[in-house]
């Protein structure tokens, strides 16, 4: 059985994949000062617009959401749902 890993497609043919790991991540970026450029940096994207375009394009719930219950409960609904 293959994993389920959703993701985020940018417009340059990116994708970046939605994980407990990338979840933190986007806590941190909501709720600090952590700017396009250092969140660009560690999501291996080109530059701060990439950033803002991936934000943009992230559902705001999911930088909220706590990691671990990102994992057990949204996961596992989200992969359900795709089968």
């Amino acid at each position: 059985m293959d994993e389920c890993v959703p993701v985020i497609r940018l417009s340059s043919g990116k994708e970046i994949a939605v994980t407990k790991e990338l979840v933190a991540l986007l806590n941190r970026y909501a709720r600090s000062e952590y700017s396009l450029e250092k969140l660009a940096e560690d999501l291996g994207l080109e530059d701060w617009g990439e950033a803002y375009e991936f934000v943009k394009k992230t559902p705001a719930w999911l930088m909220w959401i706590q990691p671990t219950y990102f994992e057990k409960v949204v996961l596992k609904r989200l992969c359900s749902a795709s089968t």
